[in-house]
């Protein structure tokens, strides 16, 4: 993926998830599980967003299969960003309650009685504006525009983004939101965005990023590098015979890298497939 429209940088070490588990230690690095999900390494702790892990969820199929939570290695903190169940998905956050040690779970404020049973010790809220730290990194909640409502009996909790790391080294997961313009304080020196560029199916809704959507941010929130999420990796089994369906799969973040070309250019865009690793340079 050298292309001009992902912008990939064929210099950049990249590695499969497996590989990355084995290691002891390993640089800061990032590792796109799938849809929402993404493996944050920074400073050594280590931190799983939104884990989809099952190869089924309701009504939709995760292409490619389960993920097996031991690939994943040791995890200091799942960050979960509202309670829509490709997001909040009790199976796959029993797994990670059953790792040991055990990861610190963090929520948006208002969803600790439902998440009660999964089995996790360690339960951080936040609502947008506050922040906790987990091993000595700073991990700051932010808002996100979007209706985090789990119908029809879910619990009334607001979605959030999280700003993961300090000066030199900030990482923002934008969790599932429309543009809103605090993007453009969100961070003065943002290094990486995790961006949703799709969803799992042939249309989205209000509060969710197109790709064209997701680049225009890119003005707000100056990263040096922003890497697409929340694509390729669930589609609903009714429409799975559908024809063309590989497009809404695997088109959403090359048209993301087009569209940031030319709106953000001074951005780097790295096109991740689910599984793929990249690692980041020396923190400035």
């Amino acid at each position: 993926m050298s292309s001009r429209a992902t912008r990939a940088n064929s210099t950049t070490p990249r590695s499969s998830l497996g590989g990355l588990a084995a290691e002891p230690t390993v640089p800061d690095s990032l590792t796109f599980v799938g849809h929402a999900t993404v493996l944050v390494e920074l400073g050594g702790v280590r931190l799983l967003t939104d884990p989809i892990l099952s190869g089924r969820i309701a009504h939709l199929r995760r292409h490619g299969g389960a993920v097996d939570a031991d690939s994943l290695g040791g995890l200091d903190a799942v960050l979960v960003s509202h309670a829509h169940l490709d997001h909040l998905h009790a199976a796959s956050l029993r797994q990670l309650a059953a790792k040991r040690p055990q990861p610190t779970l963090v929520i948006p404020r208002g969803l600790r009685r439902h998440v009660a049973k999964l089995g996790f010790d360690a339960i951080v809220e936040l609502t947008a504006g506050e922040t906790t730290e987990i091993a000595g990194l700073p991990i700051a909640a932010t808002r996100a525009d979007h209706d985090s409502r789990r119908h029809p009996f879910g619990p009334p909790a607001e979605a959030l983004g999280y700003l993961v790391g300090g000066a030199g080294r900030q990482v923002y997961f934008a969790g599932d939101t429309d543009a809103f313009p605090e993007m453009a304080t969100l961070a003065e020196d943002l290094e990486v965005a995790l961006l949703p560029v799709w969803g799992w199916g042939p249309s989205l809704g209000p509060g969710h990023l197109d790709p064209r959507a997701a680049a225009e941010t890119l003005k707000l929130l100056r990263p040096r590098l922003a890497i697409p999420i929340h694509w390729g990796t669930l589609f609903p089994f009714a429409l799975d015979l559908l024809r063309g369906k590989a497009p809404l799969l695997s088109a959403p973040p090359h048209e993301f890298a087009r569209a940031a070309a030319d709106l953000a250019p001074e951005v780097d865009v790295q096109v991740l497939q689910p599984g793929e690793a990249l690692r980041l340079p020396a923190p400035r």
